[in-house]
């Protein structure tokens, strides 16, 4: 089963359509994208449209609806790539923007390369939405948004503040290449969120709560990914913190939750794994294949195939489909994440992880659902393992240097291990180590493996893409924890 829209949300260029793109106006641009002597090209034809709602002290705040249309052209020559793009698909916009690619890669050069038949690529379908939520009225996104209001106002009176929004989209694809593939997709996306501040005696705290993933609006139907639960979720954490105390500082074990904590595996990790890093032997990783990189117990995986995830791919945007890609596997590394001129550098196939933010952006290799498998621990007995530590449940984000794998984290959520039992939650905790190091550092691991909820988006060379995260409970023997000192 596949993605099913209706007229209104469909792309100009799909098949039927006014402006319909097929193969023969396909290789019209392709011919003129290498016509100055390229060898490779491919044009990615985009339309999306996307909607949004915030609900703000129970008035609405923001209603919104947009929509996106072009394409972008990339041709190569060796190491070279010329880009453009165009927002006019009127032929002349294309054609020039298909001539200008051409020029800032090749220049002039050899004759053309033959373009081949178009085949097309035979996608699988890892999120088949029957009903899109673009489809359903603006007034039943709102009465999610004041049914999280409402949950998170009902928590406890010391929510003084309620911020809910939410966000859907549709994108749809049509991609030609001059080496012969056609690839096209319909890819829904739904995200919502919940942000509770409560306040006691002059201090203020927030928290919050959300996810998503591709999905319609079916995603709301289980109990623990409504509205309310995420409006809940958000107020707890706000509650919570408001008993926080100042982090320790030093070196300690730290324990990291299950889901979300997949964050920085992501960031200290998985970015230093992307192959265009190691091509241009800028990784930490660079040189390393086949030599023991963490853990015996830790295999890292990147995988595009997890239904309905936020970083699930039916087809990557090179045309080539997603896939379940093992990167370290019981501690030894056994693969990088390719797009299509990695995966031709180190003579192997590209993986499914040619990713682009937009028709306005190249394509490069970015990672889609990252996780580190689950082990055999009980999550209770690692928590019971720690004298002194942190446990770490949810991420603001962080800072990380892909050439040494350094990193810097901040939390909103954790607490102080004392005697193997949670006590208190902390303020102001930051991990500050090394991606590399923190893997060779983990000696329990538990056997409850989380996928996160659906809330991230990954940045890189200016482009954001989303992406998704999954690990169970983690005992890292010890990681420098920034804050008070004791």
């Amino acid at each position: 089963m596949t993605t099913q829209l209706p007229k209104t949300l469909r792309a100009p260029f799909s098949a039927g359509g006014a402006s319909a793109i097929d193969a023969q106006l396909a290789n019209r641009l392709l011919g003129h994208a290498l016509e100055a002597g390229g060898d490779y090209a491919d044009i990615y034809f985009e339309f999306r449209v996307s909607a949004d709602y915030v609900l703000e002290d129970e008035q609405v705040k923001t209603l919104g609806r947009g929509i996106t249309l072009g394409l972008g052209v990339r041709v190569t020559k060796g190491d070279a790539t010329g880009y453009a793009y165009t927002e006019d698909l009127a032929w002349e916009k294309m054609q020039h923007a298909a001539k200008t690619a051409g020029q800032i890669a090749a220049g002039g050069g050899h004759a053309p390369v033959a373009i081949n038949p178009h085949t097309e690529v035979r996608a699988p379908s890892f999120y088949a939405v029957p009903m899109p939520s673009l489809t359903q009225p603006a007034i039943d996104k709102l009465a999610l948004l004041r049914a999280a209001d409402k949950a998170a106002r009902a928590f406890d009176p010391r929510i003084v503040k309620v911020e809910a929004s939410f966000a859907e989209s549709i994108k749809e694809m049509l991609l030609f290449t001059s080496d012969g593939r056609m690839a096209q997709d319909i890819q829904p996306m739904l995200r919502f969120g919940c942000r509770a501040v409560a306040e006691q005696d002059g201090k203020r705290q927030s928290g919050s709560g959300g996810g998503g993933g591709r999905y319609g609006m079916d995603y709301f139907a289980q109990a623990a990914t409504d509205a309310a639960a995420h409006g809940r979720e958000a107020a707890r954490i706000a509650i919570a913190m408001l008993d926080a105390v100042d982090a320790p500082a030093g070196e300690m074990p730290v324990v990291l939750g299950p889901g979300d904590s997949g964050i920085l595996l992501h960031e200290a990790v998985g970015h230093g794994l992307e192959a265009d890093f190691n091509r241009k032997e800028t990784s930490n990783y660079s040189g390393q294949m086949g030599k023991q990189v963490a853990s015996p117990l830790c295999t890292v995986v990147d995988d595009g195939t997890l239904l309905s995830s936020r970083g699930a791919i039916n087809v990557d945007d090179e045309g080539y489909t997603g896939q379940k890609n093992v990167l370290i596997e019981n501690g030894i590394l056994v693969g990088y994440m390719h797009d299509r001129l990695s995966a031709k550098h180190f003579k192997i196939n590209p993986t499914g992880n040619g990713r682009r933010e937009s028709f306005r952006s190249m394509p490069m290799p970015r990672m889609t659902n990252t996780s580190l498998y689950a082990g055999k621990d009980d999550p209770t007995d690692i928590i019971k393992s720690v004298k002194r530590g942190i446990y770490a449940k949810r991420f603001s984000g962080g800072q990380v240097n892909i050439s040494n794998g350094d990193f810097v984290f901040s939390l909103t959520e954790s607490y102080l291990i004392e005697d193997g039992k949670l006590t208190a939650p902390l303020k102001g905790v930051n991990l500050i180590g090394n991606g590399p190091e923190v893997l060779r550092k983990v000696d329990m691991l538990g056997n409850d493996y989380q996928l996160s909820d659906g809330i991230w988006t990954c940045g890189k060379d200016g482009q954001s893409v989303p992406v998704n995260v999954g690990t169970p409970t983690v005992r890292i023997s010890a990681i420098t924890v920034g804050g008070s000192q004791v």
